[in-house]
């Protein structure tokens, strides 16, 4: 049996490249049922940060536009926001990897 006599010798090699997390967006879609009202209160209730004004901006864009990117940040949280908004009746689009 031989015993290590380097005990500095690194476990990782500092040339291997850090690999980022995926992430992703979260985009409600326009539909015909669900008021402005509802879209933006969900919205504050889910989504961490957004402020009352922001999730009516949302809102609006979402009836203006047909859609509005919410939220982007990492995939596993992307998953159970958009899980959450689905639970609140919001048209979602599916979640996009960026």
């Amino acid at each position: 049996m031989k015993i290590l006599d380097n005990l500095t010798t690194p476990i990782l090699d500092s040339k291997t490249t850090k690999r980022k997390y995926p992430e992703a967006r979260i985009i409600v879609l326009d539909d015909n049922f669900n008021t402005f009202e509802h879209v933006a209160n969900c919205l504050v209730i889910i989504i961490p940060g957004i402020s009352e004004k922001k999730s009516w901006l949302l809102a609006l864009e979402v009836d203006r536009e047909g859609s509005a990117e919410v939220w982007r940040g990492p995939f596993e949280q992307a998953e159970l926001y958009h899980q959450q908004l689905v639970s609140k009746g919001l048209t979602m689009a599916p979640i996009e990897k960026t």
